[in-house]
């Protein structure tokens, strides 16, 4: 980085367009300020032209003599009475600590209101002269100590008896200069005046004196006064000294002499007085903070100047005292020459306690130093001060150990130099904005860069020549224009951070982005200049099989299946693809457009890579320690739409994924519309069976089961019907295909179970005591939250005789438990339950069942039925079928039985009942009841059955029979 480009670091560049902060740094006038300073100003020309006014009539005589006379006498009383009502009526609404001090004023202001009456009186009133000792210089007396004790209340106090000492020395050197220079000039030829009392001698004394008291207060704690409303203070110390400059000049011998009241010396008290009035209601502005001033500014440079000289001004006039004496040949006065030595020798006093002060404070700070120094140079943190230029002036020595790099090294390199160039930028940025701000506002700022390291070693991408880029945050303050940079090393901590977010973003067991980036990537891909690319696609992947893995071989198999999946995943997408692992065995992959309009050419694209990547997945695994499994991949694949959002599309991918699965699973399929449309009716048919329950809208019907030897019907079969509002009657097979709700489900076979028995138990009560058959599956038998009380429970509720209740077993597969399977069903049969097992021929599974479980009924699946007709090979299937479960002692039962020639082919091969269409359907409560007192159904074919007393009928079935 060029020198140019360090200085910009650090030069101050002008407040930004509409920040609101003036360049000053000040802030700007409030709402209510305009208004103050025209009422300030108005005051201010009222009180001039008052005072002109008065000025003019002094100077001209006030036109006669008597007037001049009342203006000279009253005119002061009544300025000087408006002071003290002023100040009084301050003092009683000031809150803070100078209310005394303004009493005071009104005080001393009210003495002098009262002087000039009793001059009015005797000149004006009574029309003689005024006495040369009266009750007036009484009040004229009074006037000058309340002032001085109200100066020493607004003072700043000291905090330390040697400062309360040197106020007083100070004092006396301004009180002992001016007395020495005002004897040598007139007080001396005023103290040796022939022809007057020793009253009379004091009392011309006293007056100049107590002025030169006055004076001194004045000038000493002109310095030190308080910040508390510094415009009322600096007008009363203004008014005090006009007023004190009227006395000097009314103690002169020849301005006495000549002295007549209405004269021009009156306008200046007059104009003391008012300014007094006027000072506690003027503007008053509240003390400048200190942080508002420009870093590195001294504070009142100027006064502080003259507060240090005072003592050594007051000295010089002392000597120029003495020095006319001697000039204009006079002897010198014991009085010069007492005042002019207790005037050294304060000033020698006040030498040695400055001395003793500083030598006290000199050690103090050297403690500080050493104290401050010891802190840096043990600090972990370095502190590095930059000038304006963005020259380094001085590092801490902790350089060494955070940087590498020794602290003379850095020290007048160039700070835009050390820092990194992509950073640069932004580091430019904030410190120029920082330094636009109001330091009041914004004392501090922080920034966050990298950092040129001289640690030794190779350097890596990214890092600088023989070393590395440290990740530094620094704290920044203003220092004399330039800035301090307080910095630590924080690269271990961005390094954590940076590992946290990947973890938090990737997952964990296979590295790949989760589910919160993937998404945001894509989202990314829909929004960029890619949202108009139709070519744009998701493609969500199940892998078929993976459970099975996992169950059979350990959840350690399973890991290693997915980490190897993961892995063909991310090398068969492209560099510039996404790749993720969005949960369990889910994946998913981002495909980005080329460009290509073509839409049909661009998914006959992306079909290809779907395939190839199914065939990828779908090759075989070896997993814990060299076994080979194998699983499938079902790909849903979706392409962006114009206006689709991150959310959409991953949901069409997913139901085009489970479109695959449901058409027989490892295949790609292409979402259409027409998915979520199905999805949607689905999802509302799932919502209406949620309340179906509830609002009475399931009905029980019954499938007579028949004998085939008889025709007479041995059981009927429970059957539950959802007749919704819309008045659609839906099968078990269809609404419970559209739910994955258990909650639901679970409730539906208690219902189905509770109502069957009810409706069995009295059917018995009339006389029918025609066993029912419910079906349930083995993983609801096997539910806790049905126990096996609840069953026994329900029978003796409803008192149904034993052997009048079969449970029919069905969705038994090779993860339920058969031990615990086998001893629920040994306990239902004792209580006279009969166990069926239902959907047999579907499986090898129900192979496996029949020979662990108790069963006593086999009910044939619809599948060994439906071709037993046309098939030769099927009837011999069936046959065998039937033959062992005569040879087990089991009775048998064929589902699905619609054709009078499959009754015949049944009944043939040796099965004794069966249910279908061929004999009933499902029948409700009233029409059960009906073909139970019928008792039996006509049978296919010539065959006789007693009909009662001996007679014998011959049934043949008509097709209105059969259904």
């Amino acid at each position: 980085m060029s020198g140019t480009g360090a200085t910009a670091v650090m030069r101050r560049g002008p407040a930004p367009a509409g920040t609101g902060v003036p360049e000053t740094g000040r802030p700007a006038p409030g709402p209510g300020r305009p208004a103050s300073w025209a009422r300030s100003l108005l005051a201010q020309i009222a009180l001039g032209l008052v005072c002109a006014g008065y000025t003019t009539g002094a100077s001209l005589g006030w036109g006669s003599p008597r007037l001049a006379l009342f203006m000279g006498d009253f005119g002061l009383s009544a300025a000087a009475f408006t002071a003290a009502v002023s100040c009084f009526l301050y003092a009683r609404t000031e809150p803070g600590g100078t209310r005394p001090a303004w009493l005071l004023f009104a005080f001393s202001s009210f003495m002098a209101g009262a002087g000039n009456a009793v001059w009015g009186w005797y000149e004006v009133v009574r029309g003689q002269e005024v006495p040369e000792s009266s009750i007036a210089d009484l009040f004229f007396l009074l006037f000058a100590p309340p002032a001085i004790v109200g100066l020493l209340v607004l003072a700043k106090k000291p905090v330390t008896r040697a400062g309360w000492v040197c106020l007083g020395l100070d004092a006396w050197l301004i009180a002992g200069s001016l007395l020495t220079l005002s004897w040598s000039l007139a007080l001396a030829h005023t103290a040796h005046f022939q022809g007057e009392s020793v009253a009379q001698a004091a009392l011309s004394l006293a007056y100049p004196l107590l002025d030169i008291v006055l004076v001194s207060m004045v000038l000493a704690l002109h310095f030190r006064r308080s910040q508390a409303n510094r415009s009322a203070v600096n007008t009363a110390i203004a008014a005090l000294a006009l007023t004190v400059l009227c006395d000097a000049l009314f103690t002169s011998p020849l301005l006495r002499a000549n002295y007549v009241s209405g004269q021009l010396l009156d306008a200046g008290w007059f104009a003391g007085s008012l300014l007094l009035a006027y000072a506690p209601w003027g503007v008053h502005r509240p003390p400048e903070p200190t942080a508002a001033r420009g870093p590195g500014l001294p504070s009142r440079p100027i006064a502080g100047s003259l507060a240090a000289l005072t003592p050594y001004l007051a000295a010089a006039v002392c000597t120029l005292g003495i020095l006319y004496n001697v000039v204009e040949g006079r002897r010198v006065d014991r009085v010069v020459v007492l005042t002019g030595c207790a005037v050294v020798l304060a000033l020698v006093v006040r030498q040695g306690i400055m001395l003793i002060d500083n030598i006290a404070l000199t050690h103090e700070l050297a403690q500080k130093e050493n104290h401050f120094r010891s802190l840096v140079q043990s600090s972990s943190d370095v502190i590095m001060i930059a000038a304006p230029s963005g020259v380094l002036r001085y590092v801490s020595p902790a350089a060494t150990g955070v940087y590498g790099r020794d602290a003379e090294e850095l020290i007048g390199s160039e700070l835009a130099a050390l820092i990194h160039p992509e950073d640069l930028g932004a580091v430019v940025h904030e410190v120029r904005r920082f330094l636009a701000a109001s330091p009041a506002e914004e004392p501090t700022t922080r920034i966050e860069c990298r950092f040129r390291s001289g640690h030794g070693g190779a350097a890596r991408p990214g890092e600088a020549e023989g070393g590395e880029w440290l990740n530094v945050e620094s704290t920044v303050n203003r220092h004399q224009g330039g800035l301090i940079f307080n910095s630590r090393d924080v690269t271990e901590r961005v390094r954590l951070q940076a590992q946290l977010q990947h973890n938090a973003e990737h997952d964990p067991l296979t590295d790949l982005p989760n589910r919160a980036l993937f998404t945001r990537r894509v989202g990314q891909a829909l929004g960029g200049r890619r949202s108009s690319d139709p070519g744009t696609a998701v493609l969500f992947i199940d892998l078929d099989g993976f459970k099975a893995v996992n169950d059979r071989l350990g959840h350690q198999a399973g890991d290693d299946l997915l980490i190897q999946a993961a892995r063909r995943l991310q090398e068969a997408v492209r560099s510039g693809d996404t790749a993720a692992r969005l949960g369990g065995d889910e994946f998913a992959a981002l495909i980005l457009g080329d460009g290509l309009r073509d839409r049909a050419a661009r998914e006959t694209q992306v079909q290809e890579i779907a395939d190839r990547l199914r065939l990828t997945l779908s090759r075989p695994y070896r997993v814990d320690g060299g076994t080979e499994v194998r699983v499938a991949a079902s790909i849903g694949v979706a392409f962006a739409e114009p206006g689709i959002g991150a959310g959409d599309l991953l949901r069409n991918a997913d139901l085009a994924m489970y479109r695959a699965k449901a058409g027989g699973k490892d295949r790609v399929e292409l979402y259409v519309p027409q998915m979520q449309a199905e999805v949607v009716r689905r999802t509302e048919l799932a919502a209406r069976l949620r309340s179906a329950l509830h609002d009475g809208e399931f009905a029980l019907l019954h499938q007579p089961v028949v004998d085939l030897a008889t025709g007479r019907v041995s059981a009927v079969s429970a059957q539950a019907r959802w007749r919704s509002t819309q008045g659609i009657l839906f099968t078990p097979a269809e609404y419970l295909r559209v739910t994955d709700d258990g909650e639901r489900t679970a409730e539906l076979g208690r219902w189905l179970l509770e109502e069957a028995v009810e409706q069995a138990a009295e059917r018995a009560g009339i006389g029918h005591r025609t066993p029912v058959s419910v079906r349930l599956s083995a993983r609801r038998l096997l539910d806790r939250s049905m126990p096996l009380g609840s069953v026994e429970a329900l029978l003796a509720r409803h008192g149904l005789p034993s052997g009048s209740l079969v449970l029919e077993l069905a969705d038994t597969d090779h993860r339920t438990p058969l031990d615990e399977l086998e001893q629920r069903l040994v306990t239902l049969r004792r209580l006279g339950v009969r166990i069926a097992l239902d959907g047999f021929g579907s499986g090898h599974v129900a192979v496996h069942a029949l020979r662990r479980l108790p069963v006593d009924i086999l009910k044939l699946d619809r599948a060994l039925v439906e071709g037993v007709v046309e098939s030769a090979r099927l009837r011999k299937i069936t046959s065998g079928v039937l033959r062992i479960a005569g040879e087990l002692g089991m009775q048998t039962v064929a589902e699905g039985v619609d054709v009078p020639e499959q009754v015949l082919a049944l009944r043939a091969m040796g099965c004794r009942h069966a249910q279908g269409m061929a004999f009933s359907g499902p029948l409700d409560e009233y029409r059960l009841r009906r073909a139970l007192v019928r008792g039996d159904y006509p049978l296919p074919g010539a065959v006789s059955v007693p009909a009662g007393k001996g007679r014998e009928t011959r049934r043949n079935p008509s097709p209105d029979q059969l259904t």
